[in-house]
């Protein structure tokens, strides 16, 4: 089985993971019966190494981990694949796979273009 963590850095102020775990429960959605979980770099759980235990215990063979970033600084470049290493090391049997940070995507770049033209457009913000 094939899971998917998605790794956000995190914040001190609970609500500013309410659009991640928006995204989250989205790709539950769209993915019935495939491990989804949402896992932070600093001030909020679960942490990577915890979200790659769960993954495992869900029975996951293979993990996909999708930075959350709009670029890809110094946590995607540096400090994420020394977690990844982590992971590989404490679960040998799975494969882990890093992603491109999110915001690499043409997919994203363009949705948050369209939400910029339509600010401009309208002058309201696009998800008021």
């Amino acid at each position: 089985m094939r899971g998917l963590i998605l790794f956000a850095h995190g914040a001190r102020d609970p609500l500013w993971a309410r659009p991640f775990e928006r995204v989250a429960a989205r790709c539950r959605d769209l993915m019935p019966g495939r491990p989804v979980t949402l896992s932070f770099l600093e001030f909020m759980s679960p942490e990577l190494a915890d979200a790659g235990a769960s993954m495992v215990a869900q029975g996951c063979t293979e993990v996909d981990v999708l930075p959350l970033f709009l670029g890809a600084g110094g946590h995607v470049r540096k400090d994420l694949p020394v977690m990844m290493a982590a992971l590989r090391e404490a679960h040998p049997a799975v494969q882990w796979h890093l992603q491109r940070a999110a915001g690499e995507s043409d997919v994203l770049v363009e949705a948050l273009a369209q939400v910029a033209l339509q600010l401009l457009a309208t002058g309201v913000e696009a998800s008021a």
